[in-house]
């Protein structure tokens, strides 16, 4: 069966890959059918990184493992090792295969879309090692063409090019170093292995240096609202300060109260300072005892 190979290397109550259907042979080559292959590329960090092309053809994923990854210039023409063929359900897993098994590491959705032969027998032009066709991706477009090379020394397969041909999408931009990141959670592979519990320094190794220094500069500046201002808890957590961008003085304590200069000084407070102190309104025999009291001491100061 065309899964068997991809099932054998997995354990899948271990790794969250999907098992995939079973599938036979169907027919690829009507219009209908080939109007909607699809394509995915997933960006893969695990003992290297490499990108995995993958392009449907007759219920399953075709495909080539590319380390360095597509080149949109005609002059590059980048190695494409074919590996076992992956369901069609895995064109949408993008996560953690965990360590220890089969390609562990971490996998990114780096582009998808849909492919269209450039020629009339698919299966007649993998055989004879030329398969021309056109993409229609986020980040890969226009026409390509994937050809066999001739077997190198101590290599189970036989090796392909990936090459761009010269059409109106071709340029000399690195699209891996430009483009770094998915196509459907716009994360790099440290965010993906920081977010999926994987190798975050592993993984930041097949992130370009030029976005991992965004990532950080990006943290050392202070949270903002739409309109610039700070965020609450960054607002509370700044000192309070003058138009002018001084230290707000502290302000000055409140002057003590009768009672508590009293209780200051061992002097006996006052009826109407007790009851200022405890709040209360004085009532009328407060008041008396407050005036009589008054009357005893201007009389004692008095010279005989």
């Amino acid at each position: 069966m065309a899964l068997d190979e991809y099932r054998r290397k997995r354990r899948f109550d271990v790794t969250s890959e999907p098992e995939g259907k079973a599938v036979g042979r169907p027919p690829g080559s009507t219009r209908a059918a080939v109007s909607r292959l699809a394509f995915v590329v997933q960006k893969h960090r695990a003992t290297a990184l490499h990108y995995d092309f993958r392009l449907q053809w007759r219920g399953v994923m075709l495909s080539w493992a590319v380390p360095k990854g597509p080149s949109l210039d005609p002059a590059t023409k980048r190695m494409a090792m074919p590996v076992e063929d992956h369901p069609i359900e895995y064109n949408g897993f993008e996560g953690i295969i965990p360590a220890g098994q089969y390609g562990g590491g971490t996998v990114m959705i780096w582009d998808r879309g849909t492919w269209t032969p450039e020629v009339p027998d698919v299966d007649a032009a993998l055989a004879a090692g030329e398969l021309k066709f056109s993409l229609a991706g986020e980040k890969l477009h226009g026409s390509w063409v994937l050809v066999r090379t001739g077997a190198r020394p101590g290599q189970k397969r036989t090796a392909w090019l990936l090459i761009k041909h010269r059409d109106a999408w071709a340029t000399k931009d690195d699209v891996a170093e430009k483009a770094p990141r998915s196509v459907v959670s716009n994360r790099l592979l440290v965010e993906i292995a920081r977010d999926e519990g994987g190798d975050m320094k592993r993984a930041a190794d097949g992130d370009p240096p030029a976005a991992l220094r965004a990532i950080l500069d990006q943290s050392d500046r202070p949270a903002t609202t739409a309109s610039g201002e700070l965020t609450p808890a960054r607002r509370r957590a700044r000192p309070r300060t003058k138009a002018a961008g001084r230290p707000v003085p502290a302000k000055a304590p409140a002057r003590a109260s009768s009672a508590a200069r009293a209780a200051t000084t061992g002097a006996r407070a006052t009826p109407a300072a007790r009851t200022a102190a405890t709040g209360a309104r004085a009532t009328p025999a407060a008041r008396a005892a407050t005036t009589e009291a008054r009357a005893r001491s201007r009389k004692a100061r008095r010279p005989d």
